[in-house]
């Protein structure tokens, strides 16, 4: 997967992103107002040590949107406390975003918790603590609730200045709409205080009281910051998954965002391709998904009936009309449909970009093209010569049919080379009737695509073939079909086809070379010997200090290494 082309296709919503390693371990969580942008920036430009060090790791990356960034600050730091990425190290330990509570005592007050032991009903979170306290404040300064964590025995400051009942010297006050009030606005309504907050703001500015229209100000903005509404944690503190999909006339995009405890925590997406009605293969994937546990809701979207899914998934099912819930069906319907149409411009489209470089590829030999065998030579200054075969076929590279050679014929005749490895390529064929290539590319001009025509035609068979011509620089720079050069454009699919096919083989031959250049360096006369295998090759050179004292050892002595008298008297023989 080339991330290059996966990151130009990320919208810029905002959302996090999750940075995996090449075992598909999350690595690196984030939040962005702008994925695309945000994203795009560990790609490009230089970076302090422990950044280079994580891109150097990235392998792999998803992302889950979100409708705010004020949802994408609680869902990041959801994620960092599931997975724990060794890249992130703030947010790891047990801090929480803090909630406002209201305490449910006959005399409650209003208090900034981290929702730990936490008895009365809460609202949050919210990500900026300081606004979270500062709404406090506001709210204590508005409403005469209890201010001081202890009973006094008498009435206290707060109590002259109107901002406390006095609960302390009268036992029996009531708050009537004061927690309905409070709580209509921790919800959002703010929309009366906010008024008259703006007002007051607009008379002191008028007034040239800047100080305190710029305290108005920032009130405003505290309320603002704190009672955006958000959908990733709710405080009912249960266990929900919401569910969605998305599709098209050859593939489906399944989201499920999780949800554990109230709070988003993770999210399953996968995009998978589909034959016959599109439900009965969401239901199919679903029913597999949640064959061993599932939680305490399923949230369907409305592109779901009730009566397809609440068969198989019972009474825990539903699929929510209006609010929280159904903002959350919402939210994965939107990650589904971003999943499917980038899944289709980053795969399907690459699809269509292979075909094109294929039909160019058919148009120039005049010949329909599917099946392509790549060979290419390798050795060095006359030793492990060797050949390499690699297959494209169907749009793919099909490893399990990949071939290695050992040449006999040659260690240096590059021509001599492509005779020997195309005749025991297709003889072998032959004999076995097997399949035969479409078009035979090879790594090299004329010569070598004369060497490859006459073994065709001794052999009687009739297949296109081409070569991949190479600048001075080794690179691929024109294809050579029936003694023309052809010239290719940088910019062109065929030439990203080509290019990559000459890129495979060529790796495919080094390795192979080296791997055999290895072997032969480490060779003995004692290899061609036969009985000996590794285990008494290694107890002989163990025990002798040449090969010379292998020879002239008495048998006896070969014998007690555990040799067999008949092999220890044909090493004598093969090495005098």
């Amino acid at each position: 997967m080339n991330l290059k082309d996966k990151i130009a296709l990320i919208p810029t919503e905002p959302g996090c992103y999750l940075m995996k390693d090449h075992k598909d371990e999350v690595i690196y969580v984030g939040k962005a107002k702008n994925l695309k942008n945000r994203v795009k920036t560990y790609f490009t430009g230089a970076h302090n040590e422990k950044t280079t060090r994580l891109v150097s790791e990235i392998r792999d990356f998803s992302y889950v949107l979100t409708n705010s960034e004020h949802e994408s600050l609680i869902l990041e730091i959801n994620l960092i406390k599931q997975y724990l990425p060794k890249y992130n190290i703030r947010l790891i330990d047990d801090k929480t975003y803090p909630y406002i509570e209201i305490t449910e005592e006959t005399h409650p007050k209003l208090q900034v918790v981290r929702q730990k032991d936490v008895k009365g009903r809460v609202f949050g979170p919210y990500p900026n603590v300081y606004s979270a306290r500062e709404t406090v404040r506001l709210l204590n300064r508005l409403y005469p609730l209890r201010k001081c964590d202890t009973m006094p025995k008498k009435a206290c400051l707060y109590y002259h200045i109107g901002q406390c009942l006095a609960p302390c010297i009268n036992p029996d006050v009531t708050y009537g709409d004061i927690i309905p009030e409070i709580t209509k606005f921790l919800k959002g309504d703010t929309k009366e205080v906010l008024s008259k907050l703006e007002i007051e703001m607009t008379t002191a500015s008028q007034e040239m009281a800047y100080e305190k229209a710029a305290e108005f100000r920032d009130m405003i903005n505290h309320i603002q910051a704190t009672t955006e509404k958000q959908i990733i944690n709710l405080n009912d503190f249960k266990d929900r998954d919401a569910i969605s999909f998305a599709y098209n006339k050859d593939d489906i995009a399944l989201q499920i965002l999780m949800m554990r405890q109230g709070k988003m925590i993770d999210q399953h997406q996968i995009v998978f391709a589909y034959v016959g009605d599109v439900i009965d293969s969401v239901v199919s994937y679903l029913q597999q998904f949640y064959e061993l546990i599932s939680p305490d809701e399923l949230l369907f979207s409305n592109r779901f009936k009730l009566e397809d899914i609440e068969p198989y998934f019972g009474k825990k099912v539903s699929i929510p009309q209006k609010g929280d819930k159904k903002k959350l069906t919402d939210l994965a319907s939107k990650n589904a449909d971003y999943d499917l149409e980038h899944h289709f411009m980053l795969y399907r489209h690459k699809d269509e970009q292979k075909q094109k470089a294929l039909d160019d590829l058919s148009e120039l030999v005049n010949y329909n093209i599917n099946h392509i065998e790549v060979f290419d030579n390798a050795q060095l200054f006359g030793t492990a010569p060797i050949s390499a075969l690699v297959v494209y076929k169907d749009g793919n590279f099909e490893r399990k049919s990949y071939r290695k050679y050992h040449l006999k014929t040659t260690t240096n005749d590059d021509y001599q080379a492509m005779k020997e490895v195309t005749y025991r390529r297709y003889q072998k064929l032959l004999l076995e009737q097997g399949t035969f290539p479409d078009l035979i590319l090879v790594d090299g001009g004329k010569g070598q695509l004369n060497a490859v025509k006459e073994v065709l035609d001794n052999l009687g068979l009739d297949i296109k073939i081409a070569g991949l011509k190479k600048n001075n620089k080794h690179t691929l720079e024109a294809i050579v079909y029936e003694n023309e050069v052809i010239p290719l454009l940088k910019q062109s699919e065929l030439y990203k086809l080509l290019l990559k096919i000459s890129e495979e083989v060529h790796r495919f031959a080094i390795d192979f070379h080296r791997s055999t250049r290895d072997k032969k360096s480490i060779s003995s006369p004692l290899d061609q010997i036969e009985g000996i295998g590794d285990k008494r090759k290694k107890a002989l050179l163990s025990h002798f200090t040449s090969i010379d004292a292998i020879k002239n050892a008495a048998d006896e002595e070969l014998v007690s290494l555990g040799i067999p008298l008949k092999v220890a008297k044909k090493i004598k023989e093969d090495l005098a």
